[in-house]
């Protein structure tokens, strides 16, 4: 049997991944922690496919560091595990943006990845 603290494991390790990607600006290494057809909702309208992930982070401004904090996992199906989050986006030149992220992985073959991203803005 899989413990939650095995899914929280994962979930870090993808995420660490992602945050290192967004830290760094390297849009196409965040969108390929992403699958091919992930839906992906950020705050401007949704995309479906790493391209529009990439045109996202890509158009994010220079110095942009992400945080996040797991705060819940759960594993709806085998080879599923969805994710909620505390998450900060700080900025060079702007206050920092709290919100809310959920994320569903997906295991292909040996990997993790994220199948679907949703931000939160918490107003």
């Amino acid at each position: 049997m899989i413990s939650p603290t095995d899914d929280k494991a994962t979930l870090s390790r993808v995420l660490d991944r992602w945050k290192s990607g967004v830290d760094a600006h390297q849009p196409e290494r965040v969108a390929a922690l992403f699958t091919e057809d992930a839906v992906f909702q950020g705050l401007r309208p949704y995309s479906v496919g790493r391209k529009g992930i990439a045109e996202y982070y890509d158009s994010q401004p220079p110095g942009l560091q992400a945080a996040y904090r797991v705060l819940e996992t759960r594993r709806p199906a085998d080879g599923l595990v969805l994710g909620y989050l505390d998450a900060e986006f700080s900025f060079t030149d702007r206050p920092a943006l709290a919100v809310k992220l959920a994320v569903l992985l997906t295991r292909v073959e040996d990997d993790w990845y994220i199948a679907h991203y949703q931000v939160s803005r918490i107003d």
